[in-house]
């Protein structure tokens, strides 16, 4: 199976059609449907389903796109990496991480580093903490940021030096809106929005359970999320209250939302992790140890 008739399965599965697909692959008509029916008979599947005008992806089809694009975005990083190994640095920085003020951090990291490097490149990618070790695993991101607790133990790590600050994001005509800060028995009669950090299980671990003690249980979880902007637009609508990080919603003057902070006061520190006996690009590389400067300053 080549890379380059992967290339072609995925124009035609973004383009829809053949005729387009073979257009933006500037190919002929012909040459692109055998191509296709040829990786058809290889793999002994069939993926398209035809009509006149379109193209659609069978089950097979949809397992082969979502395989086929990490394997074409894993070929192009190292494309990339092999064409930066010059004198003069550069290529692309992946970086995976949550919905945190700790992005400020990053974000301040890599302008140092841009400015000594100009021809580096960064690219970010957000989701939850499997989302993120998912791509690191697959070596799709050269750096993740994950909110503890997380399981770190098959990467190196860095602290990061932030902490961020759980709390409640609710309308502001909410009840509890009147209120400084939320404790546990003001959570226990409202329906909830909770994010599946707060509610997951590591190493028989759950900060936010501890938190709100023994009657955890009895919390009425209305819905789940893995990024906090759905979930405001469900506070909004009246759906819940969200428990989630500070400074991650929009609670400014403007919106119709505002934030208390959880009392006792509910923290959760970050590290930026790497994967181990992992080879860094010269660009990742650049961008480590601005990192190991930075957060070493930081933290003293």
């Amino acid at each position: 199976m080549e890379i380059r008739v992967l290339r072609y399965f995925l124009a035609v599965a973004r383009e829809g059609n053949i005729t387009r697909a073979a257009d933006v692959l500037h190919v002929t008509q012909p040459t692109l449907s055998r191509q296709l029916k040829d990786l058809e008979q290889e793999l002994g599947k069939k993926l398209f389903i035809r009509s006149s005008h379109s193209v659609f992806l069978t089950d097979e089809g949809m397992l082969l796109r979502n395989r086929a694009e990490e394997i074409v975005n894993m070929v192009d990083k190292l494309e990339a990496e092999f064409s930066s190994m010059e004198e003069t640095i550069g290529g692309d920085v992946y970086i995976g991480g949550g919905e945190t003020e700790a992005m400020k951090h990053i974000a301040r990291v890599a302008k140092d580093v841009q400015v000594r490097y100009p021809n580096i490149r960064y690219h970010l990618y957000s989701g939850n903490e499997e989302d993120i070790t998912e791509r690191l695993d697959k070596g799709l991101l050269d750096f993740g940021i994950l909110i503890q607790p997380a399981d770190i133990s098959k990467y190196n790590y860095l602290n990061m030096p932030a902490k961020d600050v759980w709390g409640v994001v609710m309308r502001k005509d909410s009840p509890l809106a009147l209120k400084e800060s939320i404790q546990a028995g003001d959570l226990l009669n409202v329906p909830l929005i909770c994010s599946r950090q707060a509610m997951k299980q590591t190493f028989s671990k759950n900060e936010f359970a501890d938190w709100f003690g023994e009657d955890f249980h009895k919390l009425n979880i209305v819905t789940t999320y893995n990024l906090a902007y759905n979930a405001a637009i469900m506070v909004e609508e009246g759906i819940g209250y969200a428990i989630t990080l500070d400074k991650i919603v929009n609670t400014s003057t403007a919106s119709n939302l505002c934030f208390r902070p959880l009392q006792p006061r509910l923290e959760s520190g970050l590290n930026i992790v790497w994967k181990k006996h992992h080879v860094l690009s010269a660009a990742a590389n650049a961008f480590l140890k601005e990192l190991q400067e930075e957060f070493a300053h930081t933290l003293n």
